[in-house]
């Protein structure tokens, strides 16, 4: 059975790299451009996963924390760029899975949703494992 992914990310090109990626597995991904996209998703979904590019969606701590707390059965994994993110530092240790740094190294983002298959048993979030990958 395919896992819904959603991925957000404003930069089309990149969103559907990813999006390719995750289909070479057994995940379904859903490709989204917009914040107001990724709410309506969640709630229409039974979307377990989201992957967020933080250099190209801005995004803060009351951003994230609105969308965990109102949609507490999802994880959110950043992707970027940049190793540091003064931005998150409340929502980084606690909210957000995990950031993985670009380029994407497919063994560590599967890695990761792949523990997160393993531990998390549609549960809701298992916790963070690091701040950084």
């Amino acid at each position: 059975m395919q896992k819904l992914v959603a991925v957000l990310d404003a930069d089309e090109k990149q969103c559907t790299e990813l999006c390719a990626l995750l289909g070479e597995r057994c995940y379904r991904p859903i490709a989204l451009h917009s914040l107001p996209h990724l709410v309506g998703c969640i709630q229409k979904t039974a979307c377990g996963v989201v992957i967020i590019d933080i250099d190209t969606v801005p995004v803060d701590n009351r951003i994230i924390r609105d969308l965990t707390n109102e949609n507490p059965g999802v994880i959110v994994l950043c992707v970027s760029q940049r190793r540091v993110h003064p931005e998150l530092a409340e929502t980084m240790g606690c909210r957000i899975y995990a950031c993985v740094s670009k380029p994407i190294d497919p063994d560590e983002l599967f890695y990761l949703l792949n523990s997160l298959d393993r531990n998390n048993d549609g549960a809701g979030p298992a916790g963070p494992v690091t701040d950084r990958i």
